[in-house]
């Protein structure tokens, strides 16, 4: 029975480790705890209908919770593994009063201490299956945080790209150039680089998922907001009489399509066109699409 709840305690280790490794590292990041906490929240703050400086804590706030989730998940994992063997299997200090308390108290406070990598050392393994399993516990609160660290510095990139997107598309509505004025190597150009920006951002809603719930501030700097006039441009492009033009047109009608596709699969589930799938964007978002 001892060795069954170890094996327990191993099972909800590797649970979370793989949760881990679907929300970080796998190509189709499909972490189920962080998307499952980050629509939690989400839809809660929609609910309670919280302004946007609440909304806008959303997705901080349910990156925490995830990486807290997993600290716990682990620590829990490892103290049920050294439970059934606790005291006997494990040297303590003298004086130490640990042996006076309840078992599992003191293998919650081994593994928090150990997962810490802290090494206060008032309580140590003895077996040597122990000796050699307790050290893994450590690393694996290394990988915790690095994999904190990494979770960052990928997803603020992502949110950067798609503001800026989407700021590019506000200016470019003040301006509001014609079909005529697109209607040059400038306007091919221009509906090139929007549509290999799109692609990009599209990829990022692939790979990192979770930047979907992170509000975009004011309307000029939210996708939700201007995404619709890049379908405009886009039918501006492909009314027009230059080949490129009409090409590039094309390009970025595509790959509003793909970002719509995904948009819809991953989040919305309309089932809609394009242009329905947009609209639904910007109203989970609290925005209305802007048009000329």
């Amino acid at each position: 029975m001892d060795w069954l709840v170890s094996l327990i305690g191993a099972g909800v280790i590797m649970a979370a480790l793989r949760d881990l490794f679907h929300t970080l590292w796998h190509p189709t990041r499909h972490g189920g705890l962080s998307r499952f906490v980050m629509a939690v929240l989400w839809r809660l703050a929609q609910h309670v209908r919280a302004g946007r400086r609440v909304v806008g804590l959303v997705g901080p706030l349910a990156m925490v919770t995830v990486v807290g989730a997993w600290a716990a998940i682990i620590i829990l994992g490892w103290a049920i593994v050294y439970w059934p063997h606790m005291p006997e299997s494990f040297a303590l200090t003298p004086g130490s009063k640990a042996a006076q308390q309840p078992a599992l108290l003191d293998s919650v406070y081994l593994s928090l201490v150990t997962v810490a990598t802290l090494g206060l050392g008032d309580i140590a393994p003895a077996e040597g299956w122990l000796r050699l399993v307790s050290p893994l516990e450590a690393l694996v609160g290394f990988v915790l945080l690095t994999a904190t660290v990494t979770w960052v510095l990928e997803i603020y990139p992502a949110l950067t790209r798609r503001r800026v997107l989407a700021v590019r598309l506000a200016l470019l509505q003040r301006s509001d150039p014609s079909v005529e004025q697109l209607d040059s190597i400038v306007g091919a150009t221009l509906l090139a680089s929007l549509a290999t920006e799109v692609a990009r951002v599209r990829i990022d809603f692939t790979q990192y998922a979770e930047a979907y719930y992170f509000h975009d501030g004011e309307d000029h700097s939210s996708l939700a907001a201007t995404i619709g006039y890049a379908d405009d441009l886009a039918e501006r492009g492909k009314a027009a009489q230059r080949p490129d033009v009409r090409l590039t047109g094309d390009l970025l009608a595509g790959a509003l399509q793909d970002l719509a596709a995904i948009l819809d699969q991953r989040f919305l589930h309309t089932g809609g066109t394009p242009a329905e799938v947009f609209t639904a964007y910007a109203v989970d978002h609290g925005r209305g699409l802007t048009h000329p």
